[in-house]
Order: structure tokens, then sequence, then C-alpha cells
């Protein structure tokens, strides 16, 4: 290729690398997980948020009911339903949004921090009403960055990390199905990580196997500077990767921009500014062509970290 035509930095030509080789794309491989992210607002600031989600952001808005059936509606199989933020107990019809997912024989599952949003009794009593009415179909996920109190609560706030275990306590004693998410901190390594978290799964009495990676998940760390290799078509074959193992090959989120007419579908669950990654306002749209890799976290969360948002 003329050099003319190579760009000149990473991750900036949706085709080409700044070597001058073809970027890796994902064609789609079918629907595995919807994921419908309620709005960016959160109780509480994290350092490391990659969404910046914090008491004050709003750019994506609450999600409504009737925001989230129309897409609902496109499916014609159960599906996982995936819900994120923000932190989802904020949106004042979330417990509705979850009656609509469920009632349409879909499993549901809810990233939360656990802390005080969910705590509310009109949240408890939801969440026991519908776990009773449909059982095994509802799976809350705790996100706790690390078992060490001092390191969770330095990511998230003083006194977080206590709040978050008194709701995994809650959730295991209601009989909710529940997970953890963690993330491989720096300093440890999956092992060292998962034997943390299975003495505090035990000393809390949560009853998950810290063995199991849909009861444990531990995610790589997403850094917003981060310099990672660009994905080409050439590194399915070096990494022994196979295209339809990387989220978007099966997987898109719905969120509602602050001011929009209405809620667009994108690609990835982590890069919800990126305009290369809005694929439309319907599934149909969203689906119909091949997603190129030219962001660093595909490479560094999703190709190289091995991480899907999915259970």
């Amino acid at each position: 290729m003329p050099d003319s035509l190579v760009p000149t930095a990473k991750f900036v030509d949706p085709d080409i690398t700044a070597k001058g080789e073809t970027r890796a794309s994902v064609a789609w491989a079918g629907l595995k997980t919807l994921w419908f992210n309620t709005g960016t607002l959160c109780n509480i600031s994290c350092a490391n948020c990659y969404i910046e989600s914090s008491p004050t952001n709003d750019r994506l808005v609450y999600l409504t009911r009737s925001d989230v059936e129309p897409y609902l509606d496109e499916l014609t199989a159960p599906t996982e339903i995936g819900i994120t933020g923000g932190e989802p107990f904020l949106a004042p019809e979330i417990i509705g949004m979850f009656k609509a997912v469920l009632t349409r024989r879909h499993s549901l599952l809810v990233l939360t921090n656990a802390m005080r949003p969910m705590m509310r009794p009109r949240v408890h009593a939801g969440l026991v009403d519908l776990a009773g009415q449909f059982p095994g179909k509802m799976t809350l996920r705790v996100s706790l960055d690390s078992h060490d109190a001092a390191l969770h609560d330095a990511e998230r706030g003083a006194g977080a990390f206590e709040e978050a275990c008194k709701g995994l306590r809650w959730l295991a004693d209601a009989g909710i199905g529940l997970a953890i998410a963690g993330r491989k901190a720096l300093h440890e390594d999956e092992a060292a990580a998962r034997a943390g978290y299975r003495e505090l799964i035990a000393a809390l009495g949560l009853g998950l196997d810290a063995d199991d990676p849909k009861q444990l998940v531990l995610f790589p760390e997403m850094i917003a500077r981060d310099d990672p290799p660009e994905i080409t078509t050439a590194c399915w074959g070096i990494l022994n990767k196979a295209p339809e193992s990387i989220m978007c090959a099966s997987q898109r989120m719905v969120v509602r921009r602050k001011g929009a007419p209405g809620p667009r579908v994108l690609a990835c669950t982590l890069l919800v500014d990126d305009p290369a990654f809005d694929l439309g306002n319907t599934l149909a749209e969203a689906t119909a062509a091949p997603v190129r890799l030219n962001h660093p976290w595909c490479a560094s969360f999703c190709v190289l970290g091995g991480a899907s948002c999915s259970a």
C-alpha cells in the first residue's frame, strides 16, 4: 500500500491499521445477549468507570419500559437480556422493565453495585416478587472490584465495600440469583484473585463457586489512554481466536442519549460515545454489517483480554 494511504496514527482508519495492514472486523453471528443501558446516572463516581457514570452524568438518560418493549418484540426466541448503567436501580421504571423481560420468557442479567438504590423497600419488594414468579430466570451480578475492602473503596469511595457486602448478603438471604463481577487486579494473578474472592464468598455465606467463571467474572483492566496493538485479520490465526467469540458478534446494546428522539442500538456495551459503533434504531439495522475493531478497547478488553459482558 502506498505510504500516502497509510494512517499516521493507530485506531484512526476503519479499514487500515497504522502499519498499513487490514483491520480485523467481526460479522454478525446471531444474538446471544441484548443489553439495555438504563442511563449514566449512578449513586457513586468510580475512579476508573469506563462510562464515567456519576450522580450528575445524564448524557445517557433513563430508559423506560416503553423504550425497551419494541426491542423485546423484535426477538423471536428466548434470549439473555442484560441490564446495565450507570446504576440500573436508579431508573424509575426498572422493576417494570424487568417484568417486561421476564413475562416474555427471556432470562435477565442485571449489573448493579448492590448499594442503596437496590436496597430501597420498593425495589426489594419488586425483586422478591419477580424472583418468586420467575424462578431461576433472574441474576443480579454485583460489581466488587476487589476482595480487599481497601482496594474496592479506593475505586468506589469509603464504605462502598461494606455497603455492597450488605447487598450481597440480602440477595443471598432472599434467594435471588446472584453473581460477582471482579477485576483482575494488577498486583495479583487470576488464581490469587479467585482465592481471595473464595474467602470472601465463604465469609458472607453467598454459596457461590469462585472457580465458576459465570458466578465470579473477572474482567481485564480498561485503561483510558492504554496503547494496545491494533487487531488485524492476521491476528485471528496468530492468537488462535475466532471472530465469532468476540462480543460484537452476538451482543448489542440499546441506549438513549440526552435530547435524542429515541433509543439507538450500539455494537458494544463499552463504546457509547464513538459514532462508529452506533448502528441504527432497530436490531435489524444494527446487525446488517460487520463491526470493525477500530478502538483500543476492542484489543485490550475483547480480543487480547478475552472478556465478555454476558453470562
